[in-house]
């Protein structure tokens, strides 16, 4: 591995803040990194089944580069450059493990357009996407704490813009800039809704 690269492929070197907190998005990508070295021969399941619940109580960031201190860093992903949505009726959907372009392009009318950052790959810190929304036209912007997001130059004609304020006292992964225009639609930013059973069980949302 060298020198400043994270076991994990994040592009923050967790073993390089020791008093960083890990969230669940850190904790879920050293898992992965466990469980593809696994698959690979690398730990037995034995030595993955222990590595897997250290990572899942881990506090910090440290404590997760610790795990993945011998296993070589996954591959990064390539980022594109510029995705464009051209939505006339209808749903669009980025959710999972989908990799955040560097900007985005967004045009729609009496569609739903929607964004789910919280397993997404991030490779950069920044993503502006330009809208043009028409009537009946939501789009909603999925977050997990370290994703903010910017409307600053966002106009609006007609329509609603709800942002829920970042975590302060997370350190920022991707800030995401909305400008454009909205001409009767609605954006909305929050973070993920709880099940019932995850609410009853304390579990964090998905």
């Amino acid at each position: 591995m060298s020198e400043g690269s994270s076991p994990t492929g994040d592009r923050r070197d967790p073993g390089r803040l020791p008093s960083l907190r890990a969230s669940h998005a850190d904790r879920d990508r050293t898992v992965e990194v466990l469980r593809d070295a696994a698959g690979d021969g690398r730990l037995s399941a034995s030595e993955l089944d222990e590595r897997v619940e250290a990572a899942l109580t881990a506090r910090t960031g440290s404590e997760l580069a610790a795990l993945t201190a011998d296993l070589p860093a996954a591959p990064r992903p390539r980022a594109r450059e510029l995705v464009r949505i051209d939505q006339r009726f209808g749903e669009v959907a980025r959710t999972g493990r989908w990799v955040v372009p560097k900007r985005m392009e967004i045009k729609a009318t009496a569609g739903d357009i929607t964004l789910d950052f919280t397993e997404a790959v991030i490779t950069h810190d920044t993503l502006h996407i330009d809208v043009d929304l028409g009537m009946g036209t939501d789009l909603l912007l999925v977050t997990r704490p370290g994703v903010e997001v910017d409307v600053d130059d966002l106009t609006v004609r007609m329509g609603d813009v709800k942002i829920r304020p970042a975590a302060g006292s997370t350190p920022v992964d991707l800030t995401v800039v909305v400008s454009g225009r909205v001409r009767g639609g609605n954006v909305v930013a929050r973070f993920p809704r709880r099940t019932f059973g995850q609410w009853m069980r304390r579990q964090p949302p998905r």
